[in-house]
């Protein structure tokens, strides 16, 4: 397998780090500039913004912080969260991110998707998948997890890869917050699917949750935010695991 990446998320709502469990029940976690700095010197591999109030005040409020900590980190910094133009790209990308992550914009309209890596490259644009189980299939979430749009989640995927999207990054709704595990049949789904990376997201509880999203389920990259907020754990921590168990880490 290639090297795998251990990627801190931030959930920014008017300035702060959030975190919940299912997309819900948000409580304080932090600073973002000083999160990014600690994650940044714990020896990250990137970290990834997601601004869950998505107005355009609060993504204007995102950037600024973006702006901030991308002059004090040194790690590739994803941003998503209310990206719904090339426009709206652009700013992150110009704000110092190295890459856009859309959701419910690439839904609603496809070709988006291959028009925004078009003009900035594919490895930029990193389709974000809400996603939660119904039945035996998963189906697509928009609007941060409320809406659900019917859509078969890994059908998608496959269309966006095709559309332009350049990496995915998959959310287990189910599993967000809960510690209890990573939703490791959703991602064997979606990497068979698709030929792009996958970076799997939500449940993450110990280094053995991570351990079994990179091997068993498959995924390029882990993401998880709640255990580093809390100092459960570290990202040497968790890569000094991985290295034991013989997943090779960065």
């Amino acid at each position: 397998m290639l090297t795998a990446r251990i990627i801190p998320c931030l959930d920014i709502d008017e300035g702060r780090v959030v975190k919940g469990v299912r997309f819900r029940n948000l409580r304080p976690a932090g600073d973002p500039e000083r999160l990014a700095a600690l994650y940044d010197e714990q020896g990250a591999d990137e970290i990834v913004f997601l601004d869950i109030g998505a107005t355009p005040q609060s993504r204007r409020t995102l950037l600024r912080t973006v702006e901030a900590v991308s002059r004090r980190v040194f790690v590739p910094l994803t941003v998503g969260g209310g990206i719904a133009s090339v426009g709206d790209i652009r700013d992150a990308l110009n704000a110092g991110a190295d890459k856009a992550a859309v959701c419910s914009a690439a839904l609603r309209d496809p070709d988006l998707l291959g028009e925004a890596a078009g003009v900035f490259g594919a490895q930029c644009i990193v389709l974000s998948i809400d996603a939660a189980r119904s039945g035996e299939f998963w189906t697509a979430f928009s609007h941060g997890g409320r809406v659900d749009t019917g859509r078969d989640a890994v059908l998608w995927a496959l269309e966006a890869e095709r559309a332009g999207a350049g990496e995915i990054l998959l959310n287990s709704i189910d599993r967000d917050g809960t510690q209890a595990g990573y939703d490791l049949e959703l991602i064997r789904r979606i990497g068979d699917a698709v030929s792009i990376p996958v970076i799997a997201s939500g449940g993450a509880g110990t280094p053995e949750h991570m351990r079994a999203a990179l091997v068993e389920g498959g995924a390029d990259a882990v993401l998880l935010a709640s255990l580093l907020h809390d100092g459960i754990l570290t990202v040497p921590e968790i890569k000094t695991y991985l290295c034991e168990k013989g997943v090779p880490v960065r």
